[in-house]
């Protein structure tokens, strides 16, 4: 999560009223009323993207050609992370049974009032459960069969949401085992079994009201824009909204066209049949909004379930798009997901800055440009961020105003559909950096406000705001807030294809203090009392329930800064159902060390940092994220190097004791966080060759409301972009340290280190500042001395037979000195040593990590 200087956008004063403005209602004008933004017979219009001076520190800008096309008129011409602001607070023991009486009368009487409210709308839902099938077409059916792919694969990837639909997600169990595997929690049983009591009434209400969690997830067959062989149905949630009309191209905006009705349970819905020749009565690619009479007047507002939306250049708002191509104009997946992989190697991706030049980079040169890239270098998954819909283009992502919709800046859906299924060709896993954390404080285009009340989807109240992020919390209690959700979620899933979620901000969800100002220490009590959000927790046991149960492969990480006990361990169990907890810890204790003289780092510190995660539970373990890579933060490149980078990073010029020492400890840094920090590993790109600029999204001077001005960067682009080429070059040092992170991750898919079973710690030398440890059948060794080089260095072993140099830092391949032989040969003898049962001897140079294997046909079997 970063933090961000965000924009704020304010309502727009509307002077037309729900009885205001002309023009024809008739429907068989439809067809020549609307202005469409595509054209099968026009290829010389283009997408629009970018963003508007609209929003402070933000531009107009134009990305590079999709093929398809938008906008006529135009050519075609082709927080820190979640480092919360922490200061030290001394937390009163809560008293157990009191805090789980409190929270049992709250949440109790809140889920009695849900119950009322989900029983009267029950019959809303049966009805529109019970509507003609062909309302509801399919997600991802593919009738015809894609050109050029085997028969198998073909059927494994088009029937796959129908395979989902029959899947039966596992009922809750007794969620007992965590006391098993944390005898610890024992101490907070009461509110442990509260919070699981919870989380099995709200699936029982699920099954009773919605027919269970597998229909409930599918609230955008249902919301929204639906189409059907008779026409289009528009539903949405505005219970706010005194009076609702569609408006868009399709009835010349006319607000008097098409006038919604609203039930009793606050749902607004139209049916708008076919034209008389039978084409749809919204034409893809027509603008469409909803506008409402509300209780802070008339409000335009973009449909909550919006599957698109884009901003027209020279233009302030967003308008939503009615995205319904034909079938013939559809991108079809040809390829079938990867397996999951059991060692996770992440490289953590943004779409619009991976351009080497100075423009907002597109879905289509990412899936023909970067993801081979990614391939080559050896890591098996792609972690991408900024895909739902944000505004603001500097938020990164983290601002999402329409949850539905990839961002239009950098293509549209169907080319993230072909980017997804390119790396699925390539055998890449796609996660995706979802945000259900907080929602954008955007009125205009997004969410907040969105019925004309502050309490539509988020709490009310000063309770539904962040001040630190100046975005809206969600209220994880309400019915329709959790259908919106678990959808979201699902959509992701099932449309696009992506493979899993990096959960953003969990630790903001978890606590009603959302992590700030609150130094989590490990104390049991900071996780289970008053300040736990029962109901943020049981919506992230809901969402990865749902997600394993009808998808089992998929890959479910979460941003957790506190370490909740608990987070990775099965929902069944008792557990949040987590797959991966990111090891936050470990990127921040790396920049307290490089702040420090060599003099002064703690081996004992480095490994306990590396080391100290939950038994059972997995982490993701890096070094530094995109977090420690913006404008106002280090990367560790920066951090070891700093501006000699930019004069001395030439192969046939000399070098400085400064680039020696950075690129050398660059390299130890990497190699130990994957040896050592968990069972995956994350690196954002470009950090893998000490990318010599930090980000820096386009921004223009800002105005604070406190007077404080802050200066942008002249809306720039330059350092919102990776400059590959660097890493590429034969000439410059950044090649090295590529070439070092490409080993590494080649290294892993080889051995499997980081999810061996066998991992011992051997030697923690604060005198000679050595390292040793075993990873399945490897031996890692690494010395942190600024001079001092070992010769006969002996280190434990617990394989007997003979060892050969499988990695070595010191190659010159990487910009070492080459120290080691990569021929020699160890072979052990039998004798403790380091409290291992045998040992071999080594030559250890100064700064410079070595990876020893066994010679696998060589092994005797131990004793």
């Amino acid at each position: 999560m970063v933090y961000t200087l965000s924009g704020m956008r304010l309502p727009t004063s509307l002077s037309v009223n729900k009885l205001g403005g002309t023009g024809s209602s008739s429907r068989a004008d439809r067809r020549n009323a609307h202005l469409s933004f595509f054209s099968k017979n026009q290829h010389s219009w283009k997408m629009f993207a970018g963003k508007s001076s609209y929003e402070s520190g933000s531009q107009s800008s134009t990305a590079t050609a999709s093929e398809k096309v938008l906008i006529p008129g135009t050519q075609s011409d082709g927080s820190s992370s979640e480092e919360l602001n922490v200061s030290e607070i001394v937390l009163e023991d809560p008293q157990i049974s009191g805090d789980v009486q409190s929270l049992k009368v709250e949440h109790e009487g809140k889920l009695e009032d849900q119950e009322n409210f989900v029983e009267q709308s029950s019959s809303f839902s049966e009805t529109i459960r019970e509507e003609d099938s062909a309302s509801s077409p399919l997600i991802g059916d593919v009738e015809a069969k894609a050109e050029g792919t085997s028969d198998t694969s073909y059927m494994s990837i088009s029937t796959e949401s129908d395979r989902v639909r029959k899947r039966v997600i596992t009922p809750p169990g007794i969620g007992q085992r965590i006391y098993e595997i944390d005898p610890l929690l024992a101490n907070h049983r009461d509110h442990l079994d509260y919070r699981y009591g919870h989380y099995k009434k709200m699936r029982e209400a699920i099954d009773k009201y919605e027919g269970g969690l597998e229909m409930f997830s599918r609230g955008y067959e249902k919301f929204g824009f639906t189409s059907s062989a008779t026409g289009i149905t528009y539903r949405e949630w505005a219970p706010g909204a005194k009076w609702a009309t569609l408006i868009g191209d399709f009835n010349n905006w006319n607000p008097n066209a098409d006038v919604m009705t609203r039930n009793e349970f606050g749902v607004w819905e139209i049916f708008l049949p076919n034209n008389a020749d039978g084409s749809p009565p919204i034409p893809h690619g027509s603008r469409v909004k909803i506008r409402m009479e509300t209780p802070s007047g008339i409000k335009d507002s973009i449909p909550a379930w919006i599957k698109f939306s884009v901003q027209a250049p020279g233009e302030i708002p967003y308008n939503g798009i009615y995205y319904d191509p034909p079938e013939e104009e559809k991108y079809v997946f040809k390829h079938p997901r990867p397996e999951k992989p059991k060692s996770l190697r992440i490289y953590e991706s943004h779409v619009g800055m991976s351009s080497k030049e100075p423009i907002i980079n597109t879905y289509a040169n990412f899936r023909d440009e970067v993801l081979p890239r990614i391939k080559k270098l050896g890591y098996n998954a792609v972690q991408i961020m900024a895909i739902q819909e944000h505004s603001y283009y500097a938020s990164f992502g983290y601002h999402v105003t329409n949850f539905f919709a990839p961002s239009s800046r950098f293509g549209t859906p169907d080319d993230l559909k072909s980017l997804i299924d390119r790396a699925h060709e390539l055998d890449l896993v796609v996660l995706m950096d979802i945000v259900h954390s907080h929602a954008s404080n955007n009125t205009l285009d997004g969410l907040n406000m969105f019925d004309g009340t502050d309490s539509c989807y988020f709490h009310s109240g000063s309770q539904g705001y962040h001040w630190m992020w100046d975005s809206r919390l969600f209220n994880y209690g309400h019915w329709e807030v959790l259908r919106f959700l678990l959808s979201n979620a699902r959509w992701w899933l099932d449309e696009y294809k992506f493979d899993g979620f990096r959960f953003d901000g969990v630790t903001s969800m978890m606590y009603t203090h959302h992590g700030l100002q609150v130094a989590f220490t490990g104390n049991y009590n900071e996780y289970f009392g008053f300040a736990t959000d029962v109901d943020a927790v049981v919506y992230l046991m809901l969402v990865n329930d749902l997600i394993h149960g009808l998808f089992p492969e998929a890959i479910i990480i979460g941003e957790d800064v506190s370490g909740m006990p608990t987070f990775c361990i099965p929902v069944q169990d008792g557990g949040v159902g987590f797959d991966y907890r990111l090891h936050m810890a470990i990127a921040d204790k790396w920049i307290e060390i490089l702040k420090k003289r060599d003099e002064d780092w703690k081996m004992g510190d480095i490994v306990h940092t590396l080391t100290n995660r939950r038994w059972s539970e997995k982490c993701v373990a890096y070094a530094e994220s995109h977090d420690q890579a913006l404008v106002g933060d280090k990367t560790i490149a920066f951090w070891l190097m700093d501006k000699d980078m930019y004069d001395f990073m030439a192969v046939d010029r000399p070098s400085t004791p400064l680039i020696d020492r950075g690129i050398a400890l660059h390299k130890m840094i990497r190699l130990i966080t994957m040896g050592l920090g968990g069972e995956g590993y994350l690196n954002f790109m470009g950090n893998e060759f000490g990318h010599p600029e930090w980000i820096d999204f386009p921004r223009a001077d800002q105005h604070l409301p406190d007077g404080k001005f802050v200066p942008g960067n002249g809306n720039s682009f330059d350092k919102c972009r990776r400059r590959f080429d660097l890493g590429d070059a034969d000439f410059l040092r950044y090649r090295g340290m590529q070439e070092f992170d490409r080993e590494m991750q080649h290294l892993e898919e080889k051995y499997g280190f980081m999810t061996s079973e066998h991992q011992y710690i051997s030697r923690k030398d604060e005198g000679d500042r050595i390292i040793v440890f075993e990873r399945g059948n490897l031996v890692f060794v690494f010395n942190f001395h600024w001079t001092n080089s070992y010769s006969d260095y002996r280190v434990g072993c617990l394989q007997p037979g003979k060892y050969k140099v499988a990695l070595d830092s010191d190659d010159p391949l990487f910009g070492g000195f080459s120290r080691i032989s990569h021929d020699a040969e160890y072979f052990t003898s039998d004798g403790w040593y380091d409290k291992r049962p045998r040992s071999f001897m080594i030559y250890a140079p100064s700064r410079t990590a070595v990876v020893y294997a066994l010679v696998e046909d060589e092994v005797v079997p131990v004793e």
